[in-house]
């Protein structure tokens, strides 16, 4: 009987297998060769295997560093700010939304919003000559940052990327919050149990495997951003907004090094799978 159960199982699971390698298999299998080959867009249908030798050169290249270095402070900074105020926005509005669940869909309205069109909002928004938020601080205070200048440009897109994904981490935490049940709350508060209490011994604790969650999730999202950034600075000043995925579209299409840009991709994803069971392992131990 296992065994008929088992054939079956494999029967109904073979066309989404099948899709699945059609779908992935093809194209990671060619990201793999022109990794590892000497290719141009002159050479697309004949690379020639180079073995090491983009994954060297990607090595050696600084703007490579700087850009992983540039992905791993935003997309850590981001999440955990991100992460940090959905928490309090899920715990704090948590009774409106219990009278008003209306009142969701206002607050996911960045979230709806495409990364892309964000950016160039901001752009509008924050330009140093057309901005109407530089014009304004300065006929009002006589002063206005260069919101997008070198100085500032990281600490724009920090803010910029948490104000459109805390919605995310919002949606979360809220989920979670709402689903402790109310037995735990009441039992706590007959036992004399302060609010500020109830949430550090009771309901946070419950709420770390939303939290693990969350905190990776936006950290992956923000290691791998490209279109707010691209289409805000791009680049940046002397390539200091230069993320791992802007590298790999530059290094690919501005300068026709397919196989260098695919030894970069290979070597992001290495990195990506690694962090994943990283975060897999540590979950397992937090977890009861």
């Amino acid at each position: 009987m296992k065994q008929e159960r088992s054939v079956e199982n494999a029967v109904l699971a073979g066309p989404i297998v099948l899709f699945l390698l059609a779908i992935l298999g093809f194209p990671t299998l060619l990201s793999l060769v022109y990794g590892f080959s000497e290719t141009t867009f002159q050479t697309l249908t004949t690379p020639e295997f180079s073995g090491l030798k983009n994954f060297r050169d990607v090595t050696a290249d600084p703007t490579f560093w700087q850009a992983a270095w540039f992905s791993l402070r935003f997309g850590a900074i981001t999440a955990v700010l991100q992460c940090a105020l959905g928490l309090a926005l899920a715990v704090y509005l948590a009774p409106l939304v219990r009278r008003h669940g209306w009142t969701v869909a206002i607050l996911i309205i960045p979230m709806i919003v495409a990364p892309a069109m964000m950016g160039l909002m901001y752009r509008l928004v924050l330009h140093e000559f057309a901005g109407p938020l530089p014009h304004y601080m300065y006929s009002w205070f006589g002063w206005s940052p260069s919101f997008l200048g070198p100085a500032n440009v990281f600490k724009t897109l920090v803010v910029a990327e948490t104000l459109q994904w805390t919605p995310f981490a919002f949606l979360l935490f809220l989920t979670a919050f709402q689903s402790i049940p109310d037995d735990l709350r009441e039992a706590a508060a007959v036992d004399g149990t302060r609010p500020w209490r109830l949430f550090w011994k009771i309901e946070l604790p419950l709420m770390m495997p939303t939290v693990f969650v969350a905190l990776f999730i936006r950290f992956i999202d923000g290691f791998r951003v490209f279109d707010n950034i691209y289409t805000l600075v791009g680049a940046g000043p002397g390539g200091s907004t230069t993320s791992m995925s802007i590298y790999i579209y530059e290094t690919f299409l501005r300068r026709g090094e397919i196989g260098k840009a695919m030894a970069a991709a290979i070597l992001l994803f290495v990195s990506a799978f690694v962090i994943l069971a990283l975060a897999q392992r540590l979950m397992r131990r937090r977890t009861p």
